[in-house]
């Protein structure tokens, strides 16, 4: 199972940031989950919130005028992707808007690093799969009646072969259904140390952590 820092390890430094990104590879990890959305001038940036702390969207700031509201640097997806080239990059798109400038990034990337694009706007996981060729999943927030039916409506992109769960949703059921398919699963949210133990039986991909240490420690 690959471990992945959620929004780097963010204990150390603010989250999404080089510092947090810098914590989590000394770790030990085996990936980033990071977030992407567009600025006002048209930057890619790596932020998860809509809004800042002063409450202005992302979407309506700048890139200055992001980092002023934070209190420190704000990279964009380029300069991620350059400072550290060996680690696998979960790359979720927060909205089809930020799908544009991420892509023409993505697209210089996807032949030199390990990525995954995720996002719960499954229209930009279709696009994805579409223009680059780039490994894809589906963010789930919820336990569908019917996982099946989701993975027939991808049979046609074989770049779509992942779910991204959430931790509160996890059924052994829709599990054994994704890997039966052939797909795989990637799990976020687990908290407690018998949570990050309980993913770590089950068959997954990968878990996406705000905790990291909690899987470590089981490794050493």
């Amino acid at each position: 199972m690959l471990l992945l820092a959620h929004r780097g390890y963010h204990v150390e430094a603010p989250e999404n940031s080089l510092a947090a990104f810098e914590a989590a590879i000394k770790l030990g990890v085996d990936g980033i989950e990071t977030d992407i959305r567009l600025s006002r001038d048209g930057l890619p940036v790596v932020i998860h919130n809509r809004l800042t702390p002063r409450g202005c969207a992302v979407a309506e700031l700048t890139r200055p005028e992001i980092e002023s509201d934070l209190g420190h640097t704000v990279p964009v997806l380029n300069e991620i992707l350059d400072a550290f080239p060996d680690v696998l990059w979960n790359i979720e798109i927060k909205n089809p808007e930020a799908w544009p400038a991420a892509a023409k990034v993505l697209a210089q990337f996807q032949a030199t690093r390990r990525l995954v694009v995720t996002s719960f706007r499954h229209d930009v996981v279709k696009r994805c799969a579409e223009e680059l060729a780039i490994d894809c999943g589906l963010l789930l927030a919820h336990r569908p009646l019917d996982v099946g039916a989701i993975m027939a409506a991808c049979a046609t992109h074989e770049r779509i072969r992942s779910i991204v769960w959430d931790y509160n949703v996890l059924d052994d059921d829709v599990l054994r259904a994704v890997t039966t398919a052939g797909w795989w699963s990637y799990v976020y949210g687990a908290v407690t140390l018998a949570e990050h133990q309980r993913c770590a039986a089950l068959n997954l991909k990968g878990l996406i952590s705000d905790h990291p240490p909690l899987i470590l420690q089981e490794r050493a």
